[in-house]
């Protein structure tokens, strides 16, 4: 995490070289050189906020890492527009009874000039389902035949049904049809690594410039920790003729107020995040200021085998003593819509309705806090009025944003319940750990949709799952989501809805909030994309033309 000094520093920095970063031609030499001859590089400023805890496909779980790697790696598919898009695979064969995916490669090289190949495929896949390897993604691949029996520990790694057919062939089995099969080799688990990389250095390999072979349409070249990542073209990429930008420069300033500046300054191109007090500043007054729609919620998330927390009518009672859309409208100020479920809108069911919609609201007001409902929970829990009531934590990962969040609801509590919570913030990388580890009672979180689903929200809470940081474990929960997985319709539908009406009658996490995805992009830099799923990519850039 930068300090805001030196985050200060890096703004005047990047100020005195702005210049020197230019796309647009230079006028001619009077040599006779022409303007393409003396072309500067095309150069993308973007602020990436923290610095990564990992930027290893197999390892990653977090959005900041996930989007150097969408830019430095690619899967079989990737979505282009909103569309899904052949990437590595060139056609996709897919069997009758929805059960084997055939993908044939194209011919594609690593950054270091090797031909990718199936194996290499075969290799990540195997390596995420590892146990040795601790993948906090792994449930994700549970789709495939024999996945879930090795990850846990109770099959064998020649069941998985991973076949490489030859180099350029590979075939995939799965348990069940999974309509959504394709959407989930666009995601960072699924992309490949080359096993004479890795195996060199498992834990450093990919942040170490000499060492990060890619296939992606960028590559890695330098990596300061705390300050910048710097991405460059990667010329062995297979669509490399169609990338037109040369080089990004990813910093990394967490303070909102400060990378706001170094925006204003127009030495950052892009940025994703502000201080909200700054929001109707920026509507009004900033036409490069856009609110996106994206999939994902914001939540506090309960250890539920800790106390108090592990009442749930203690959870309930908290969960109902906020009201959301103050926090919304006087906190965020961009546009979120208050959450009464853990699925966001914009995930369609069987039937085509909304799934958040059919679910309801799980006895959450988005409009207001249910004081004396949340009162009377907490006194059947043992703590009327708040008496005897622990002095709890919430703990938050360091951001303007977060901690205003978690002051507005420190306060709310104090007020509705006569409770007093303290607030804690860790850097990332550190609070990301912590959380996992689940050494917390109460800790912020947000989860965005990797593919257009419920069950990308619904299968975190299984008991297996490497991001289940509630603690929660509970078999029927388990069965009903394995069960969706080889259902089909209406059926499959049915079981996602009850899933979550489990867990939302736990209230193991409190929802706070639907996310907009705020961003600010200079009006010169063209072809740019963040997805709906949240996810920024930079091979499309045909401009950034500061003239």
């Amino acid at each position: 995490m930068l300090k805001k000094s030196l985050a200060l520093l890096l703004v005047l920095t990047l100020a005195l070289t702005a210049g020197l970063v230019g796309c647009g031609p230079k006028a001619p030499a009077q040599t006779g050189e022409t303007p393409a001859e003396k072309q500067e590089p095309m150069v993308l400023n973007w602020n990436l906020g923290a610095d990564p805890k990992t930027i290893d496909p197999q390892l990653n779980s977090a959005s900041d890492g996930g989007y150097v790697i969408n830019n430095t790696f690619e899967g079989m598919m990737r979505e282009i527009n909103g569309k899904l898009t052949n990437a590595m695979a060139e056609k996709v064969d897919v069997s009758d009874d929805g059960l084997v995916y055939t993908f044939h490669l194209r011919d594609a090289k690593w950054s270091d000039g090797q031909p990718v190949k199936a194996q290499d495929f075969e290799y990540a896949w195997k390596r995420a389902l590892d146990p040795a390897v601790a993948s906090e993604y792994a449930f994700q691949m549970y789709y495939i035949k024999g996945a879930q029996a090795y990850n846990e520990g109770t099959g064998k790694i020649e069941d998985i049904g991973i076949k490489v057919i030859d180099d350029k062939t590979l075939e995939v089995t799965l348990e069940a049809p999974t309509p959504y099969f394709l959407d989930l080799t666009t995601f960072y688990t699924y992309m490949p690594v080359r096993k004479d990389v890795v195996e060199k250095d498992p834990e450093g390999w990919a942040k170490n410039p000499a060492t990060a072979i890619c296939n992606g349409p960028f590559k890695l070249t330098e990596y300061k920790m705390g300050d910048r990542i710097i991405l460059e073209k990667n010329p062995e990429y297979w669509n490399a003729a169609n990338v037109k930008l040369d080089k990004i420069v990813a910093t990394m300033i967490v303070e909102e107020s400060t990378m706001l500046t170094a925006y204003e300054a127009g030495e950052l191109d892009i940025i994703d995040s502000m201080p909200s007090q700054e929001i109707p500043r920026l509507q009004a007054e900033d036409p490069t200021f856009k609110i996106l729609p994206t999939i994902g919620t914001y939540y506090y998330i309960f250890n539920v085998t800790k106390p108090p927390v592990n009442d749930v009518r203690v959870r309930k009672a908290l969960a109902l003593a906020i009201d959301r859309k103050a926090i919304v409208e006087k906190v965020t100020k961009a546009g979120q819509i208050p959450a009464t479920g853990f699925t966001p809108p914009g995930l369609k069911d069987a039937d085509g309705r909304d799934f958040h919609d059919v679910a309801g609201d799980y006895g959450i007001d988005p409009n207001a806090a249910k004081v004396e409902e949340a009162k009377k929970l907490l006194a059947e829990a043992g703590y009327p009025d708040g008496k005897g009531f622990p002095e709890l934590e919430i703990l938050y990962n360091t951001s303007e944003g977060h901690k205003a969040i978690a002051e507005a609801i420190q306060e709310m509590w104090k007020q509705n319940l006569g409770i007093n919570v303290k607030l804690q913030n860790q850097e990332w990388a550190v609070f990301q750990d912590t959380r996992h580890q689940g050494n917390f009672v109460i800790a912020r979180a947000g989860w965005l949709g990797d593919y257009a689903d419920p069950m990308t929200m619904l299968d975190l809470w299984t008991s297996y799952s490497g991001n289940n940081d509630a603690q929660w474990k509970n078999p029927e929960y388990d069965k009903i989501i394995e069960a969706s997985k080889k259902a089909t319709g209406k059926e499959r539908f049915d079981l996602l809805y009850k899933a979550q009406q489990m867990m939302m009658d736990e209230m193991i996490v409190m929802p706070i909030y639907y996310y907009t995805d705020p961003v600010m992009v200079k009006e010169y830099v063209k072809g740019w994309e963040k997805t709906a799923l949240g996810h920024w990519y930079f091979g499309n850039v045909t401009a950034v033309d500061r003239k």
